[in-house]
């Protein structure tokens, strides 16, 4: 199902007031009986059951909670890219509990819940999650798969959906590369996880450090979605970056799309273009660029690929690290847990992942770091492709290796210090010294 403009809006809206606090749930329809007196954000109806009849529930520790009534007239378990899938993650059908680092204790009020959704103040698990449309889709497929897998966390309140606002989400303005690298999406997901907030956290696994908060490690990641970036171009008429006329401004905040942009196009203009996915399409809409590119899984997973204007093969733009695959992290002694969460994983996504992690891990690699890196395995042997350039795209230096997956990690090791040594120390820390002196990515590098 596509999403009309109109559904992007109020999905992005529902999302925003709720993770800033500014509303308790989201309410499917025009007319409502809230309760409490609490505000709200309306959205689209889902059903033809009278809104009325939808009825919300404010229960201790800044806990959502929505009555059996209108979890079923949205729809038991809504169909993945649906509207209801992503609104059932918005206002978390089963459940949504927002997490911030000023509002961690839990506080008394007058609303009372339900006698009869007792159940729901304890949850057998907690995911703990961002706040983003993708990143709640992404929280809601791992919801489903548990309880397709166990019978015990087949009921809405089983696996409680927790919100986490994280410093990335937050900080919009600034490219990633100039307030800390990947860390900023995760930061926050493992204080809660540390503190025994949150049981698992869900990833979109590109944004995961090499070096894991101690005591955790990544259990699972789920069947890989497609790994290749996507082209987006105002117009819908360019479809290759060396087609863009000089001058033209492409919307990306990834030093790794920027320099592999500016070795076939230097005559282009990358700028900082942060935000989630409807965002970037609205300001793309808007005229604020004339292209962006985005990783083609998340439009993929919101039903939203007729936005591509082209897929990019391999050979033209090498994906980020870990790209298209969904990782569950939590902490390494939670028996519990990791019984739920292993039987889910997929070998050959680890495999390709853990390889592409390790090329990272060699070369020292976070946001600062023009570095791409892709495995696929086939057959039991697996063939991976890395990259590592300069921001402005004149210097790149690509490796390939191919070799059993029993061997993943090696391989990507291998693989990183053998660019390592090609390019030089001193060559990666006139690249730091680079990044430190320019806006990276708000500006063309002139380097």
């Amino acid at each position: 199902m596509a999403f009309s403009e109109s559904m992007i809006q109020r999905s992005m809206m529902a999302t925003a007031a709720l993770a800033a606090g500014e509303a308790l749930c989201v309410v499917m329809g025009t007319q409502t009986d809230v309760q409490c007196g609490q505000p709200f954000v309306a959205g689209s109806s889902l059903s033809k059951r009278p809104a009325a009849s939808y009825k919300q529930v404010r229960v201790p520790g800044h806990c959502v909670r929505m009555s059996k009534t209108p979890t079923s007239a949205i729809h038991p378990k809504p169909a993945e890219g649906s509207f209801g899938f992503i609104l059932a993650g918005v206002c978390a059908a089963a459940g949504v509990r927002k997490i911030t680092k000023q509002r961690r204790t839990h506080h008394r009020t007058g609303c009372k819940a339900d006698a009869s959704d007792k159940s729901a103040s304890s949850p057998v698990l907690r995911l703990g999650t961002r706040g983003s449309p993708l990143a709640l889709a992404q929280a809601y497929e791992a919801k489903r798969r548990l309880g397709e897998a166990f019978p015990e966390l087949a009921s809405d309140d089983a696996v409680e959906i927790r919100i986490i606002s994280t410093t990335g989400d937050q900080r919009l303005e600034v490219a990633l590369s100039e307030i800390g690298g990947k860390g900023l999406f995760t930061r926050e997901l493992d204080v809660a996880l540390a503190a025994n907030e949150v049981d698992f956290c869900v990833h979109s696994t590109k944004d995961v450090p090499t070096a894991l908060q101690p005591g955790t490690e990544l259990c699972t990641m789920l069947p890989r979605e497609d790994t290749r970036d996507a082209l987006i171009s105002a117009d819908g008429s360019i479809t290759r970056f060396e087609d863009l006329p000089s001058g033209s401004v492409i919307g990306t905040a990834s030093l790794r799309r920027q320099a592999q942009i500016y070795a076939v196009n230097p005559n282009v203009k990358c700028v900082n273009f942060r935000g989630n996915v409807q965002t970037r399409l609205r300001k793309l809409k808007a005229g604020d660029v004339n292209a962006t590119i985005l990783a083609y899984a998340g439009l993929k997973r919101m039903s939203m690929e007729e936005h591509a204007t082209r897929v990019i093969e391999w050979d033209e733009m090498l994906p980020a690290i870990g790209q298209g695959a969904i990782s569950f992290q939590c902490r390494s002694d939670d028996e519990k847990t990791l019984n739920y969460l292993k039987p889910l994983s997929h070998q050959t996504t680890v495999d390709a992942v853990f390889c592409e992690r390790a090329f990272l891990a060699a070369l020292d690699g976070n946001c600062n770091t023009p570095i791409a890196g892709q495995a696929r395995v086939t057959d039991g042997q697996l063939h991976f492709l890395g990259l590592v350039a300069s921001p402005d795209g004149q210097k790149i230096w690509r490796t390939e290796r191919t070799g059993a997956a029993g061997d993943c990690e090696s391989i990507g090791r291998d693989a990183g210090l053998e660019i390592r040594a090609e390019a030089g120390e001193k060559f990666f820390e006139e690249m730091q010294a680079y990044v430190q002196d320019i806006q990276a990515a708000n500006t063309k590098p002139t380097k």
